[in-house]
């Protein structure tokens, strides 16, 4: 059985239902140059840090766009729609629990520091009971997923616990990478069409379809 100290957790998608946003937007700003989004394009931006995810939409769908006029079309539609986002199913149960019982938990997101506090605007209930917050454009940052910088950049706030005993919470195949990387266990948490893309376990400690279905014992954390 592994024994986990410290519990890391990606936010879009796995904790914030962002990512359905995301598709959204990102569907909206293609089709105004007739280009369609997939979910296979999507698995590959899922998890890098946003200049690196939009230089790979461009790259790939080939519109007539640079980066920062992307970003900017982009961020205006974010706006808008981030502060609507809602905890994904179990976030809130899992995060109490191990707030109550004093397991260290943080936030590791390749989003950058603005575009975390409009997604976690009306979601401090949820933010709130997270001892650090590591950001995608932080200093310690260098390197975005699947380079475990974010995952370790985390570790040090935390204390520098071992990273046999931190557990990753991601829905990414980057996110995965990224922990293991870190040589951290990582607990997958896929959307269904990532899953159906992506099937085994890529490389995860293990594969759930919900944070609801999540048992801690398994590592040796409090139970429900």
């Amino acid at each position: 059985m592994v024994k986990i100290t410290h519990c890391i957790f990606d936010m879009d998608g796995l904790l914030l239902d962002t990512e359905r946003i995301y598709t959204q937007i990102t569907t909206e700003l293609l089709a105004r140059h007739g280009k369609s989004y997939t979910w296979e394009l999507k698995s590959r931006l899922m998890g890098l840090r946003v200049r690196d995810s939009v230089a790979l939409l461009i790259k790939e769908t080939q519109i007539d766009m640079t980066i920062d006029e992307y970003i900017i079309e982009r961020t205006k539609l974010e706006e808008i729609k981030f502060p609507h986002s809602k905890p994904m199913p179990g976030v809130l149960r899992l995060v109490k629990h191990l707030n109550a019982h004093k397991i260290p938990i943080s936030v590791a997101t390749s989003s950058n520091r603005n575009n975390f506090k409009i997604k976690s605007s009306n979601n401090q209930e949820l933010f709130s009971l997270f001892d650090d917050i590591t950001c995608g454009d932080d200093p310690n940052v260098h390197n975005g997923k699947p380079a475990p910088d974010i995952f370790l950049a985390a570790r040090t706030k935390a204390g520098n616990p071992s990273v046999s005993q931190c557990l990753v919470f991601e829905d990414a195949i980057n996110g995965i990478q990224a922990a293991r990387n870190a040589g951290m266990h990582v607990i997958w948490v896929p959307d269904p069409n990532l899953a159906a893309l992506y099937p085994g376990d890529n490389g995860a400690t293990e594969v759930i379809s919900s944070l609801e279905h999540f048992d801690p014992t398994k590592y040796e954390l409090p139970p429900f």
